[in-house]
């Protein structure tokens, strides 16, 4: 318990540590390593396009400045992550260098023994840069993962299906919200593209009820406690239950993936099949390799979660995650260096464009040029507090858990109660 506690006790500030504006930086970290020659083992999850060849390239250029180093790259499909990596964990190959999201998922690495301390291994200037989202790959007090990126969510949408169907306006309550979705329907546009069959993007909408529903301290308390017995918790299933009663979501959303090909969720968005998605700031990248040219959607605009009535959630509070990479416990001491080696500004501003997101170095902001992606920073910077994804927070089998019971509302299996009630039963396993 002492884990989640400690977790729990940073969940809401992490991200409001980080300074996110645009400032000067200092020259790239070089890196280097200890002389000998190591072969690296490096998974992530960017399998075409720029983010594929931003970190093929970022591995070569860490190649050429440690003579006798080399990194061997395997990209994986996002929603196959997790599950190929717990499965290489628990056969006790995993890779050297892995995929971190902190929170929960991160501790239950950590509490197995095989993911590598960093504490007294983040180069100075990264830890300077980078400042308040290391607190994301801290357990106990120490640091196991190396940030790339911070990914507050919100729900994107295409200015010009808005203007087709008349909205003036983006949302700012859920009735608002509601009534937007029935102008698209007039229009004949689908209002919302939901990837429901990978489950988190389903949960994502539920996440941000919550948030809304339920007070910074309840959120906080209920993860250290793993107690979900606050009526937050229902109300907010019963607002999700509520909203996905006007069908607002695509045709077949329960089958529709979230990122893979024109027909995923964001696909949908990219190719003007649908007029809105709640994503992570990590979207307009996911988005721009969807497009029929290949290119960022030009009429890609972002608005915060509505307001829900009578929700102790503040309005202004976000929620979102902090992309990051680990290093296996086992993994050569160069491993480290890799992690300074990308943190350093030059490959730091080649993240940001190369994935159209946030970069976690502050050093690196001046690259944010997207005008969705600013007006993301804006609420950012305006936010009362901001959260971790609930799945991130509370570890992967209660946040699976979570995510399955939410779909299963969805598909008409359930209900907001079942939703309390299955995250209830897998807290009880922990």
């Amino acid at each position: 318990m002492k884990v989640r506690k400690t977790l729990a006790a940073t969940a809401a500030v992490l991200m409001g540590a980080l300074a996110l504006t645009a400032c000067g930086g200092s020259d790239d970290n070089a890196g280097g390593g200890d002389g000998g020659d190591a072969e690296l083992t490096f998974w992530h999850n960017s399998t075409t396009g720029d983010g594929k060849a931003y970190w093929e390239a970022t591995a070569a250029a860490f190649e050429e400045a440690n003579p006798g180093v080399t990194i061997k790259i395997q990209s994986i499909q996002n929603e196959d992550m997790d599950g190929k990596l717990q499965t290489a964990l628990n056969s006790g190959d995993a890779p050297d260098i892995f995929m971190a999201r902190g929170g929960g998922k991160l501790a239950d690495i950590v509490d197995s023994g095989q993911v590598m301390d960093l504490t007294d291994k983040v180069d100075d200037d990264v830890r300077e840069a980078v400042g308040g989202a290391l607190d994301a790959f801290k357990v106990d007090g120490k640091i196991y993962g190396m940030p790339t990126a911070v990914l507050p969510g919100g729900i994107w949408y295409s200015k010009d299906l808005f203007a087709q169907a008349g909205i003036t306006e983006t949302p700012k309550t859920m009735a608002e919200l509601e009534d937007a979705v029935a102008k698209l329907k007039a229009a004949g546009v689908q209002p919302i593209a939901l990837g429901a069959k990978d489950a988190w993007p389903a949960a994502h909408w539920y996440y941000f009820f919550a948030l809304r529903a339920c007070s910074q301290d309840t959120i906080n308390e209920s993860a250290a406690e793993m107690n979900f017995d606050d009526p937050c918790w229902a109300e907010a299933g019963k607002a999700y239950e509520e909203f996905a009663g006007v069908e607002p979501f695509n045709n077949g959303f329960l089958t529709t993936t979230a990122q893979q090909g024109a027909g995923s969720s964001a696909g949908l968005l990219a190719n003007h099949q649908a007029a809105m998605e709640l994503m992570g700031a990590w979207n307009p990248g996911v988005i721009a390799g969807l497009t029929p040219d290949g290119e960022p959607l030009a009429d890609l605009g972002w608005f915060p979660f509505p307001a829900i009535e009578g929700g102790e959630g503040d309005a202004t509070a976000m929620m979102g995650g902090v992309d990051g990479y680990a290093c296996h416990v086992d993994a050569p001491d160069v491993c480290a260096d890799f992690l300074n080696f990308y943190m350093g500004q030059e490959h730091q501003e080649g993240y940001a464009e190369a994935f159209v997101t946030l970069p976690a170095s502050k050093d690196a902001q001046g690259a944010v040029t997207d005008p969705a992606l600013q007006d993301v920073l804006a609420s950012y910077n305006d936010a009362a507090y901001v959260s971790v994804w609930l799945d991130t927070l509370l570890g992967q089998n209660v946040g699976n858990a979570l995510n399955g019971a939410v779909v299963e509302m969805l598909a008409g299996n359930g209900d907001a109660d079942s939703i309390v009630s299955t995250v209830q039963a897998a807290a009880a396993k922990e």
